[in-house]
């Protein structure tokens, strides 16, 4: 019976991190019905420019605010260079040149000291103590820091889309990017800043999974792929979904992992339950729990 709270907690844990890496997709999608597959290599490079800066002598929080500064600019050159050209353009191509970026942040990382072998961030003091308890399992402040973290930004999005001006702002260019433009609406800006947005959530994403199971460039690249289920289950344009899709997942892989292991042989169904979800989801319901039901006359 113990085993349960555990894999709960876990999933908890693993689920508020899947939840940020997934903003990262619906603030893109939201704003310009985009799904930047380079997602999962923006997150690696946050990740890995943190360490690098605290290889260099510098505080983690303060390696890891620069890291998230570095990333918000990167996510706007790359809007700026590469996919506002893409405008007006068939969604096959837009898909296609994030595709293209994925491979090319990826080489650009490999020439990096980092593209191969594992590291490990240096715990901060802070972080180092007795963790806290809950349900009779044992949470390190790692991850309480973690949760918490991620849950704060999760927070503080939801708030900027539902209450801020440019939030609505982004909103609007989502709904109808014609209708934005006649009112004065510079798309081209909201455009610049979802994927700046995206590219900064990306970044913490990767500090604190970085700090929580260590960095190496498959792994983290891994989570761009791995949230797919997550947006899916969720619905891509909501940030809510985001949120409880992420919980739901990061959960159900870790039930399975515990259940489910011991009946298949080489176990690993932590790996696969996930894509069986965004299978059943597609099938089903594939604008998720909380994103938008559109239907078009023909």
């Amino acid at each position: 019976m113990e085993l349960l709270p555990q894999l709960l907690l876990a999933g908890v844990v693993i689920g508020s991190i899947y939840a940020l890496a997934a903003l990262g997709f619906v603030l893109i999608y939201k704003s310009s019905r985009v799904i930047n597959f380079a997602h999962g290599q923006i997150i690696a490079t946050g990740a890995f420019i943190a360490f690098a800066l605290t290889q260099r002598g510098l505080n983690f929080w303060l390696a890891g605010l620069i890291a998230m500064l570095i990333t918000f600019g990167l996510g706007m050159l790359i809007e700026r260079v590469f996919l506002r050209r893409m405008v007006g353009e068939p969604i096959i191509s837009v898909i296609m040149v994030t595709i293209g970026l994925s491979s090319v942040i990826e080489g650009l990382i490999h020439l990096t000291p980092y593209g191969a072998g594992n590291f490990s961030f240096t715990t901060p003091a802070v972080l180092s103590g007795e963790g806290l308890s809950v349900l009779g399992t044992q949470l390190s402040r790692t991850q309480l820091a973690g949760v918490l973290t991620a849950l704060a930004l999760l927070g503080g999005f939801t708030y900027f889309f539902n209450k801020s001006t440019l939030g609505i702002t982004m909103r609007a260019v989502a709904d109808d990017q014609m209708a934005a433009m006649s009112v004065g609406t510079s798309v081209e800006r909201v455009f610049a800043l979802a994927w700046a947005a995206a590219a900064l959530t990306a970044a913490a994403a990767g500090v604190i999974l970085g700090l929580m199971s260590g960095l190496t460039l498959g792994g983290l690249a891994g989570i761009g792929l791995k949230v797919f289920p997550v947006v899916i289950l969720g619905g891509l344009d909501s940030v809510v979904g985001a949120i409880v899709g992420g919980m739901l997942i990061g959960v159900l892989e870790n039930l399975s992992a515990g259940y489910l292991d011991g009946l298949v042989p080489g176990g690993g169904t932590r790996e696969v339950f996930p894509f069986i979800v965004l299978i059943a989801v597609l099938l089903l319901r594939p604008y998720g729990l909380f994103g938008t039901k559109e239907i078009e006359r023909v």
